[in-house]
């Protein structure tokens, strides 16, 4: 109670400029204070950040940025910083949290609440700001997004499937007549398959948890529904059964080598996908039962440590990250999908990323994960649970799995 105190006491000092004594028992007001910060957040693979903090370095050399690169997978990521934090450091001050991420770390005072009126939220697309706010604060500014799509050869697809049926009989009439297979997600026992059933039982017209993660409202039918999808998928073979040891790398490697018809995965996919197989690569938004389906929302919102010894420069580096011209960067030298509405509907940035309307479709169209701070082991039982359900021999009911899930989840909930 007495280390949770604290942790609620700093978070207040900074949020309201008031004196809070940091780490180096310096006792300055945190809050109003400027000097060197760092940036924490996942490997760079595109190697477009460092001239993005070098801008800033250039322009603030008293208060330079350094760049601390964390684990490529989201879950080493989370570790990290979570350590870091619990140990209550100053060494992280700008964090670069996976979306999901914002309710656990604003319920444990980890991150300090913002003034909304200092970032243009109303020029971002809705549902992305949506994933920064918990109870009803600013904990986080966006600064890149995500949505899945559905990639598919266009020398073998004439048209794009909008429902799980039409995906179904293009893919078993293609991988009768050529040397292919059909359709994968993610469907290895992580975040990316809790992702991908997420997506399937939305699109089904169902809910895994209410939007601020405290009830479990996951329906029996659309669950079944879901399931029956995937299962079907892997007992007919339309789904490889080698896609349930698949993450985003081995499923984006899997369609650009030409061994699927069709892939669900993030945008970040499609560069790597035209380079090798051109003009036979395009994409559409996710299909459901009954028309497009509706995609989990992801990407990354850059909140600041309760620890952070230089609070102000720290929110002045946020405004300056998540400014227009920088999420122009961010897509064109970093390939990520930014938040910026206008630049979706820009001629230039469409006729050089064609799956930029598409992609602006998905994401108004996504659902963001529930708020809750006990999201990454709600996650963890989602992907268990779903993985053994779709293991050959597929012998569960995708009833009684649903059943059994939802009863876990409620017993997590209550006994936090």
């Amino acid at each position: 109670m007495l280390r949770r105190l604290a942790i609620v006491l700093a978070v207040l000092a900074a949020s309201g400029g008031c004196a809070a004594t940091g780490d180096d028992g310096g006792g300055e007001s945190r809050a109003g204070s400027t000097g060197p910060i760092t940036f924490a957040t996942g490997r760079d693979t595109t190697a477009y950040l460092q001239p993005l903090l070098d801008r800033w370095n250039q322009a603030h050399p008293a208060e330079k940025v350094t760049l601390i690169e964390l684990p490529e997978a989201a879950d080493e990521q989370r570790a990290q910083m979570v350590a870091n934090l619990q140990a209550r450091s100053t060494r992280y001050d700008v964090l670069g949290l996976d979306v999901v991420w914002t309710a656990e770390f604003a319920e444990n005072g980890w991150i300090i609440p913002l003034e909304r009126g200092s970032f243009p939220l109303d020029k971002f697309l809705p549902p992305v700001v949506k994933t920064a706010i918990y109870k009803d604060k600013l904990w986080a500014v966006p600064y890149t997004s995500n949505a899945g799509l559905l990639y598919y050869r266009t020398d073998l697809v004439k048209k794009p499937p909008r429902t799980w049926a039409e995906l179904r009989e293009q893919t078993q009439k293609i991988t009768k007549k050529h040397d292919i297979e059909g359709y994968a997600g993610q469907f290895l026992a992580y975040e990316g398959l809790t992702v991908n059933f997420s997506e399937a039982v939305q699109s089904a017209g169902g809910q895994i948890l209410s939007a601020d993660g405290t009830r479990v409202t996951l329906e029996p039918a659309a669950a079944t529904t879901a399931l029956e999808f995937l299962q079907q998928g892997l007992r007919e073979g339309w789904i490889p059964e080698e896609s349930l040891n698949y993450k985003e790398e081995e499923s984006r490697l899997a369609f650009q080598e030409g061994r699927l018809a069709f892939a669900r995965n993030w945008p970040h996919a499609y560069g790597p996908a035209r380079n090798r197989l051109g003009d036979k690569v395009a994409v559409t938004t996710l299909p459901g039962p009954d028309g497009p389906g509706s995609s989990s929302l992801g990407g990354i919102n850059l909140a600041i440590s309760a620890y952070s010894q230089h609070q102000q420069t720290a929110t002045e580096f946020i405004r300056y990250f998540t400014s227009l011209e920088n999420e122009r960067r961010v897509l064109t030298e970093g390939s990520f999908p930014p938040v910026w509405t206008e630049l979706y509907d820009d001629p230039e940035l469409i006729e050089r990323f064609p799956y930029l309307p598409v992609l602006k479709e998905s994401i108004l169209a996504a659902e963001p994960r529930a708020a809750s701070p006990h999201y990454n082991q709600l996650s963890l039982v989602i992907a268990s649970t779903v993985a053994k359900a779709l293991t050959p021999p597929i012998s569960e009911s995708a009833n009684d799995v649903a059943a059994s899930l939802k009863a876990e989840l409620e017993e997590i909930i209550r006994t936090q």
